[in-house]
């Protein structure tokens, strides 16, 4: 992970979608990825991938041809055959490592008292605050200043939704609030000549997203949705949050 931005480095992208890496070489990873709009689309195409990248790591034979064209849709047999492999080594040594950590802990519970700190995802009883680590899709929000915004006086949904101009089309990140579950939605751009073009689709959980009165902390946050049109920024007229039950949750002028 070290040295120049060679093919080692951008072939790291699966194991940092699935989070086996350790923490010098996420931050390694995140420093290449910052310069590096490639790894940044693949990225985004193995958003959700995790679970069956990881059960295909554990069965034998991995990195087969056979696998390989198992996920020729998306990505590339080539490249999927290389993430498989990966994982499976990646897997290997996250394994290792845990022996070697639990070797350490064991010496020192002999030698003397232990003290441990512990950080979650969730909510503890102890007070202790969650640690929370923003995602690509909300640095990539940061990042865009060009913003739309709209709030549905109706369903009180707010959308802000940044923009920026690619030579293939518009690369977009919504920012979604006060959205409650379960539910399934889209982003959709609609052009200034009525063509429409969905960016990204996701669900929402039972207990939502950006809701100010929520009950936990992943409702409370506002979730943020990476996608992108084939439109130019200019020939957006305006973006549509959908429901798959065809509701309109949010409309912003582009």
């Amino acid at each position: 992970m070290q040295g120049s931005t060679g093919p080692n480095e951008h072939e790291t992208v699966g194991a940092y979608a699935l989070g086996i890496l350790d923490d010098a070489e996420a931050t390694a990873f995140e420093a290449h990825l910052a310069t590096c709009e490639w790894c940044a689309q693949q990225l985004d195409e193995l958003a959700g991938m995790e679970p069956m990248l990881a059960a295909l790591a554990d069965l034998p034979g991995t990195g087969t041809p056979a696998i390989g064209e198992s996920l020729s849709a998306k990505p590339s047999p080539r490249l999927a055959e290389k993430l498989v492999d990966e994982v499976a080594e990646r897997r290997a040594q996250k394994r290792r490592r845990s022996m070697y950590m639990v070797a350490a802990a064991a010496a020192l519970i002999v030698g003397g008292p232990l003290v441990s700190v512990a950080a979650t995802g969730g909510e503890d009883s102890g007070g202790n605050r969650p640690l929370q680590a923003s995602s690509p899709a909300q640095e990539a929000f940061q990042n865009m200043p060009d913003r739309v915004t709209a709030t549905d006086p109706e369903t009180e949904v707010s959308a802000t939704v940044a923009m920026q101009e690619k030579a293939w089309g518009t690369d977009a990140v919504l920012e979604l609030k006060n959205v409650k579950g379960p539910e399934k939605c889209s982003l959709i751009a609609v052009g200034k000549n009525g063509e429409r073009e969905t960016l990204s689709n996701w669900s929402v959980p039972n207990w939502g997203y950006g809701v100010p009165n929520a009950t936990t902390e992943q409702g409370k946050n506002p979730l943020y949705i990476q996608g992108g049109a084939a439109f130019s920024p200019n020939e957006i007229d305006h973006f549509e949050v959908m429901t798959f039950d065809g509701e309109l949750l949010v409309e912003i002028d582009a």
